[in-house]
């Protein structure tokens, strides 16, 4: 089983990366070149601005290639609790704000061309009991009433039809989601900043940066450049003397294990709308079908405690009629693996290069900051440390 992220070992080579030495000046210097980075940096570039992204390993490298694949609509929170404690009006604009957000990312496909086997199938959330749904529904109400008409409470009953377990207890489909392949689309989104003129420099630490008389004095592992602007478009990386930082975000961890290719009949039987599935607890799971027909499954949670949880999952997750399952068990410190499903082995096997893979996955928290000053330094690689598991013996 190999520990590499599924989406970055199936992603083609960027190309368009500087191998020369870095410009003197620039308008603004981005620290990071994961989405953040790599999308300001085409805006940036489109406006005319000169720009330079300081990367300190490859360009989405760290958690913008470790992700689950899928690009959502709704909030964060249960709406009808946040228009009862911001008021409707807010709690409108920001499930609005997602919305836009979405299509912001579908309209920078489509501009740029970039082929990433972006899908719009929506998100099906997934009530693990019997009050998460009550909740459903009350949400489900609220958002037709106020915000969304495109949205529909599932049954039970069409939930099975939907996702082949008896464990779920319905579901509240949103429409407007979309899946990509995230490594393609963001090696097309570094390709796209550097056609704009964006000057992309991987494997550059950023050591610190000094305020100096018209912007910043930016010094990396491979030189010094003056900057007007510095845009810090990372996370709690560990490289650079950049402890200030690292300090103020924590990371949060994630599992995710992608299986061998599954036959079409079983995908048929298991999840036929091919949707992007999340599950109602507080630390639930999400998982999604990839281009190249793998169940992609994860799970966020603490790195001691993914086993524990794991284990009382066992036989829980995309069950199929037979009662056979695809689960996600084991000590995730020393190793993942598979179960089966529908009759199919499905256990990733230790090879390099295998696309059955355990991503290493952390959440970023406050994703980037504008024009930070000299009052602490920034870093260059893009989001949390990695804990990789362990191949199986």
């Amino acid at each position: 089983m190999g520990s590499e992220s599924y989406w970055l070992d199936t992603a083609p080579a960027f190309s368009g990366a500087q191998l020369g030495a870095l410009p003197g000046q620039v308008d603004v210097a981005i620290v990071g070149g994961g989405f953040t980075g790599l999308a300001a940096a085409r805006a940036l570039a489109l406006k005319g601005a000169s720009v330079v992204v300081l990367e300190a390993g490859k360009v989405i490298g760290e958690a913008s290639g470790r992700n689950g694949g899928q690009c959502n609509t709704g909030v964060a929170q249960d709406y009808a609790g946040l228009s009862a404690s911001l008021g409707a009006d807010k709690a409108r604009a920001y499930y609005q704000a997602y919305e836009s957000a979405v299509q912001s990312v579908v309209s920078l496909v489509e501009q740029e061309q970039i082929a990433c086997d972006l899908i719009r199938n929506g998100k099906l959330k997934l009530a693990a009991k019997p009050m998460h749904y009550e909740g459903l529904a009350r949400t489900c109400d609220l958002i037709r009433k106020e915000v969304d008409a495109d949205v529909e409470l599932l049954t039970a009953e069409q939930t099975r039809a939907e996702v082949n377990s008896a464990q779920f207890h319905g579901g509240l489909l949103q429409r407007n989601g979309v899946q990509m392949h995230v490594g393609r689309f963001g090696v097309g989104l570094a390709e796209a900043a550097a056609r704009q003129g964006a000057l992309i420099h991987q494997g550059t630490s950023v050591v610190d940066w000094k305020a100096q008389a018209g912007g910043y004095q930016v010094n990396t592992s491979k030189g010094s450049l003056h900057a007007g602007q510095v845009l810090l478009a990372t996370g709690a990386c560990q490289h650079g003397g950049l402890g200030w930082y690292r300090r103020r975000i924590v990371p949060v961890g994630s599992f995710v294990i992608a299986t061998e290719v599954l036959p079409p009949s079983l995908i048929e039987q298991l999840l036929p709308g091919r949707r992007a599935y999340v599950t109602s607890r507080m630390i639930g799971n999400y998982f999604r079908l990839t281009p190249d027909n793998r169940l992609l499954f994860g799970r966020p949670c603490a790195v001691r405690h993914v086993g524990q949880r794991q284990r009382r999952q066992k036989r829980q997750s995309a069950a199929s009629g037979d009662g056979a399952d695809v689960s996600a068990v084991g000590q995730c410190e020393d190793r993942l693996l598979l179960g089966r499903a529908g009759g199919h082995d499905v256990r990733p096997l230790a090879s390099g290069r295998s696309a059955r893979r355990c991503l290493s996955l952390h959440g970023l928290q406050r994703p980037w900051r504008a024009d930070v000053g000299a009052h602490g330094p920034g870093h260059g690689r893009c989001h949390g440390r990695q804990r990789r598991s362990q191949p199986l013996a």
